[in-house]
């Protein structure tokens, strides 16, 4: 009997502004940030077992194959909640840098949930698997749905939002991990400046470009680039080169820049090319999701 395969694409985020409220007393931090998808996706093989197992295929040594995967725990939660029999095989392939502030795991799991809800004809809505989503890490929600939205709490309550305007992203990453844990832990909300979310939303809303670029903001930066000169040294070489905003995406230690036209990309990415190995030039997304 042939087995029954689905693909499915796991886009990575960024964040156009990021705040950090205040320390809850679970031990998280409320947060109030917009995020959207970008045209830089891994890829989800999932591949149906009839032995009940659930694998993880990758020949990323960063990524692990066991329930430590974000993937794997979104594959087990749905078979406990839901009883399913079957197992599933998946395969991801790696293009999102790993640790890198673009939410990659977090979104191979929201692809996992998507594409098990088919595979296994569970019925779910996007609500569902989103709520479903939030147990298993703070981005994931954000990641069932895709496109632009303000994430509150602790990341997992999302309020979507229209597309930003066009543009492109110049993303860099830095051949160093950061610690989330750390950069939180390190975290002085007397001390930092908060970008203005509201109006983000509005400059959104507007379709208003110039605004949008004027109010890009994270507080995690006055943490980040203090500990990591490199990320300070790539934010420093992307404004020399022109774009029009420039930022790092959640703790970091990836930066990106927002550039209008294709001329102006080409200069930034091939500037930053010539010190950086993983540099990349894509499209915002930033529609949402559908389960068709």
């Amino acid at each position: 009997m042939k087995k029954v395969r689905l693909l499915e694409k796991a886009p990575a985020k960024i964040n156009l502004s990021l705040d950090v409220l205040h320390k809850r007393p679970d031990g998280f931090h409320e947060v109030k940030m917009i995020m959207t998808t970008i045209d830089l996706a891994d890829r989800i093989e999932l591949t149906e077992r009839n032995d009940g197992q659930i694998h993880i295929i990758s020949h990323n040594r960063y990524v692990p194959d066991d329930n430590r995967n974000l993937a794997y725990q979104a594959a087990s939660l749905l078979k406990q909640r839901f009883k399913v029999d079957k197992g599933v095989s998946i395969a991801i392939t790696k293009m999102i840098p790993v640790a890198a502030g673009l939410a990659g795991g977090s979104s191979d799991a929201a692809a996992t949930l998507r594409g098990l809800n088919r595979l296994w004809k569970l019925g779910l809505t996007l609500d569902e698997l989103a709520v479903i989503g939030a147990e298993i890490g703070s981005d994931v929600s954000f990641c069932v749905y895709g496109g632009t939205a303000l994430a509150t709490g602790r990341g997992e309550i999302v309020e979507h939002l229209p597309a930003p305007p066009h543009s492109w992203i110049v993303l860099a990453k830095p051949t160093i991990g950061v610690s989330t844990a750390e950069v939180y832990n390190n975290l002085d909300l007397t001390k930092v400046s908060h970008p203005d979310v509201d109006g983000m939303i509005a400059a959104i809303q507007e379709n208003d470009y110039d605004r949008m670029t004027g109010l890009v903001g994270n507080v995690l930066e006055s943490v980040t680039l203090k500990l990591y000169p490199e990320v300070a040294h790539i934010k420093d070489q992307m404004k020399k080169f022109g774009a029009d905003a420039v930022l790092m995406s959640g703790s970091g230690p990836t930066v990106f820049g927002i550039v209008q036209y294709d001329s102006r990309m080409h200069r930034i990415y091939n500037g930053l090319r010539g010190f950086c190995d993983q540099v990349f030039a894509v499209r915002v997304l930033g529609e949402r999701n559908t389960l068709d």
